[in-house]
């Protein structure tokens, strides 16, 4: 199988459907769910389309050393190209790494000045023209807006989407009218709601975990995504 085939059956191209062909440039997502459940491998599935597209990608951690973020990428991609017949494997992985810069933080000892400096000089300065930006470990809890506000200008400057995940309580999942089945904004989000273009909520199940869009642009509670996480390779699978 030859990588453009690859690209066409990633399990993004049916979450990208879901929500209007997936971020454009400028725009921000967020997944979120409680602890453990898969969001990075969500954010390492979505990096590593662009990868293979070609497209830089900036892997921004604030919870996981580089060392478990790097392990993460080689599962994922292990999993890909399992039972396909990929050509030059080791090719293609080295112009992944190329394009890939991982950046760990300590969210509490870095000024949101000093992240946005950082990020500035990468894509700027070192002339690193990311098309995506992944944010993972991101405490929303101990940020005030500004330093979302910020994130996303430069984006919007520089042309590349971001994607956050969000860690919260297994309750708020599931948060709003029951009877309409209608999904309310997880507590820890309603300072940033309205900043996210896309908002995901990913819900443990029996066998399996689902993904349903919350927020699409302008509208909430769309029609079901009718996607779930393989709870044992923990790749998007269309339902």
């Amino acid at each position: 199988m030859v990588k453009e085939e690859l690209i066409q059956r990633s399990p993004v191209r049916i979450f990208e459907k879901s929500i209007h062909g997936g971020l454009a440039a400028g725009e921000l997502g967020i997944i979120a769910s409680p602890s453990g459940i898969g969001k990075t491998s969500v954010l390492v599935q979505i990096a590593l389309d662009k990868l293979l597209q070609g497209q830089k990608v900036i892997h921004v951690s604030f919870t996981q050393h580089t060392d478990y973020v790097l392990a993460w990428y080689e599962d994922i991609f292990d999993e890909f190209i399992k039972k396909k017949n990929l050509e030059q494997i080791g090719e293609v992985k080295n112009e992944l790494v190329k394009n890939r810069v991982l950046m760990k933080f300590n969210q509490e000892g870095i000024t949101g000045e000093q992240i946005l400096r950082s990020l500035r000089a990468l894509i700027v300065e070192g002339d690193f023209r990311a098309k995506g930006l992944i944010v993972d470990g991101f405490d929303f809890s101990k940020s005030g807006r500004e330093r979302i506000v910020q994130i996303k200008n430069l984006a919007q400057e520089q042309g590349f989407s971001i994607w956050y995940s969000c860690t919260i309580k297994g309750s708020e999942t599931a948060a709003g009218n029951s009877s309409s089945g209608k999904r309310g904004t997880p507590p820890i989000l309603k300072d940033f709601e309205d900043m996210a273009d896309v908002i995901i909520l990913m819900e443990p199940k029996p066998d399996h975990i689902e993904l349903s869009v919350y927020k699409d642009r302008d509208t909430y509670n769309p029609a079901h995504m009718a996607l779930r996480l393989d709870p044992r390779t923990l790749l998007i699978l269309e339902q």
